[in-house]
């Protein structure tokens, strides 16, 4: 796959899959990442550096906001991130949106098995 076009399209759906991640519960940035990557086969795999500009530009949009946890014996105190209620909304929002453009991508490529709808 042409690595430009690849970015491309994954710097479109990574706040969506940042929402998401932090939909059932707080995470802090290293178990986000290494979520990411596990889930996605490798497909997902970020630096710090891409991770952290999306969460602090979240937090400015109050769709997540953060808090420190409390050291407990050697452990370092860790920054984690929760979805708000209006992250809860974006991120219904962008899913909706996705699923809408993913669908008509895939009618007009005439490939509708990645989604298996015919929804135009």
């Amino acid at each position: 796959m042409n690595p430009k076009y690849e970015q491309q399209m994954k710097k479109g759906v990574l706040e969506m899959l940042v929402l998401k991640r932090l939909e059932s519960e707080p995470k802090y940035g290293y178990q986000l990442i290494s979520e990411l990557r596990e889930e996605s086969g490798g497909m997902f795999t970020l630096k710090e550096g891409t991770l952290y500009p999306i969460l602090y530009r979240l937090e400015d949009e109050k769709l997540v906001e953060s808090r420190w946890s409390e050291p407990k014996g050697k452990e370092v105190s860790r920054k984690y991130y929760g979805i708000t209620e209006k992250g809860k909304e974006e991120l219904r929002e962008l899913s909706e949106l996705w699923r809408s453009f993913a669908a008509h991508v895939n009618e007009m490529t005439g490939d509708n098995k990645i989604t298996g709808s015919n929804e135009g």
